[in-house]
C-alpha cells in the first residue's frame, strides 16, 4: 500500500487538500506545472494564484458564501486562515493582497514536513495506482482534459468566464471619485465610487455594447456562465441592465450635487499597499483598445492607468452529478477524487471547501486500506454551506453548470425561511 496520496493542481482547492491531509499524518506529493507551464491566465510561479478578483465576497454569516468561510474557519481551513492574514480593506468582504496571499499559501505548503511539491505537470493519472486528488482547476491543460476524458469515460464541459481589468490608484481623478457607504453602512467606505448622470451614463453604454471583442467560436458564445456575466454581454440584455446590477447606485450620495447618481461604478482595492485597485463587476471581453477608450469615459477614470486589462479564458468541468458523490470520489474509481471548480463549485471559498471534503476523505480511505475498523467517510450534513455544495455535485441535474454558494441550495434554511 502506498503511504502518500498524490494531489495534482496547486491552486485553491489542491492546497487546502494537500494541507488537509498533511495535518492527519498522510504523505502528500502535489504536483504543480507552475512555472514550468503556465495556463492563458496565470504568470505566478506561486501556489494559490488568483485571478479574475482579489475578494472572497462576504464575511457577513447572513450571506451564503460568508456563512460558508466561517464553517471553513471552524474546520482549520489553511487557506482561509491565510486569506484573513492578508486581507485588506473591503468593508463587509474579505478581500485579499494577491501576492502576498500566494506567497504565504507556497511559503506554509512548501515548509510543511507531510508536503513534497513537484513542480512539473502530472499526466499519468492511470499510472499511479493510489488514491489522488485532481484538483486541475477550471483551466486544466489539454493532456490533462484527455487523461480526465479517458478515466471518466464521459465528454468534458467547459464555460467561458472573464476577468475585471485593474487600475492604479494614483491615476484615478479625486475630484469626481470619492469613498462612500452604500446606506452608510460602517465599514464600506474602502470603496471607490465613480457618479455618473444620465447623459455620462447614456454615452457609457452606447460606446460600451458597440465596442469590439474578441473573437469567440460559435460554442464559445453559448457557454457563458450567469454567475460571471461580462459587463458588455449583460449591457445589451437593456439600457438599464447594469444599472441595476454592478452599477446600481442605491444607497448613495454623490458629494458634489448632494443627489443619488443616475449610475455608479465601484472600484474595489486589490492590493494591501492600496495603490491597485479592479472595477467590481467589470469582468469582460473587449479587446484591451477598447477596454481602455471606453472604460476612461467613466468619470474618474479619464486618466486611468490600466495596470492590468481583462481578460478572458476557458473554464473547464466535469459532469460531476453524473461522475461523483458527496465526497467528490469518483464513482467508478475509488481511488480517484476530484476538487475545485473543475467539480462545478464556482468561487474561490467553495473552492477551498472542495478540497477540504476530498482531502479529509481520500485520507479515511488511504487509512482505512490499514485497518480492520473502518472509519465511515465524512459527509457533511445538507444543512451546511458545505453540505449544500457536495449535494449539489453529486445529485442528478440534466442542467448542471457551475454555482457559488447560496441559500437555496440548503435545505435548513429554505425551512426556516418558510417560516
Amino acid at each position: 500500500m502506498k503511504e502518500y496520496i498524490t494531489v495534482i493542481g496547486g491552486g485553491l482547492a489542491g492546497c487546502e487538500a494537500s494541507y488537509q491531509i498533511a495535518k492527519r499524518g498522510i504523505k502528500v506529493k502535489l504536483y504543480e506545472m507552475k512555472p514550468q507551464e503556465f495556463s492563458p491566465a496565470h504568470s505566478n510561479k506561486n501556489l494559490a494564484e488568483i485571478v479574475c478578483s482579489n475578494s472572497f465576497k462576504s464575511n457577513s454569516i447572513t450571506n451564503a458564501c460568508g456563512l460558508l468561510k466561517e464553517e471553513l474557519r471552524r474546520m482549520d481551513s489553511l487557506l482561509i486562515k491565510i486569506a484573513d492574514k492578508t486581507s485588506v480593506p473591503a468593508g463587509q468582504a474579505l478581500a485579499v493582497d494577491r501576492e502576498k496571499f500566494a506567497e504565504e499559501v507556497t511559503k506554509q505548503i512548501e515548509q510543511n514536513p507531510n508536503i513534497k511539491v513537484i513542480r512539473e505537470e502530472c499526466t499519468k493519472i492511470d499510472e499511479i495506482n493510489g488514491i489522488t486528488v485532481i484538483a486541475t482547476g477550471p483551466l486544466t491543460s489539454k493532456k490533462m482534459s484527455q487523461k480526465i476524458i479517458e478515466i471518466t469515460e464521459k465528454e468534458r464541459l467547459a464555460f467561458y468566464d472573464a476577468a475585471a481589468p485593474i487600475i492604479e490608484k494614483d491615476s484615478i481623478n479625486f475630484d469626481i471619485a470619492f469613498y462612500g457607504d452604500r446606506y452608510g453602512k460602517e465599514g464600506d467606505s474602502s470603496y471607490i465610487n465613480l457618479p455618473m448622470n444620465k447623459e455620462e451614463y447614456e454615452n457609457f453604454y452606447n460606446e460600451l455594447v458597440n465596442a469590439e471583442v474578441v473573437t469567440l467560436h460559435d460554442f464559445e458564445k453559448k457557454e457563458i456562465f450567469e454567475g460571471c456575466m461580462p459587463i458588455e454581454i449583460m449591457a445589451k440584455r437593456g439600457i438599464d441592465t447594469i444599472r441595476f446590477g454592478p452599477l446600481k447606485p442605491v444607497g448613495f450620495i454623490d458629494p458634489r450635487t448632494n443627489t443619488r447618481p443616475y449610475a455608479i461604478v465601484q472600484l474595489r482595492q486589490d492590493n494591501n499597499s492600496g495603490t491597485l485597485y479592479n472595477m467590481v463587476g467589470f469582468q469582460t471581453n473587449l479587446k484591451f483598445g477598447e477596454q481602455k477608450r471606453v472604460f476612461s469615459m467613466i468619470p474618474g477614470l479619464e486618466n486611468a492607468e490600466f495596470i492590468k486589462y481583462g481578460v478572458m479564458h476557458r473554464n473547464t468541468f466535469i459532469n460531476s452529478p453524473e461522475l461523483l458523490d458527496e465526497t467528490y470520489n469518483l464513482k467508478e474509481n475509488p481511488n480517484i477524487y476530484f476538487a475545485g471548480q473543475i467539480t462545478g463549485v464556482e468561487g474561490y471559498v467553495e473552492s477551498i471547501a472542495s478540497g477540504l471534503v476530498a482531502g479529509i476523505n481520500a485520507t479515511i480511505d488511504l487509512k482505512n486500506k490499514s485497518q480492520t475498523n473502518k472509519q465511515a467517510k465524512l459527509v457533511f450534513p445538507k444543512e451546511t454551506v458545505i453540505g449544500a455544495l457536495s449535494n449539489y455535485i453529486s445529485t442528478p441535474n440534466n442542467n448542471f453548470q457551475p454555482m457559488n454558494a447560496n441559500f437555496r441550495n440548503s435545505s435548513s434554511i429554505r425551512r426556516k425561511n418558510k417560516r
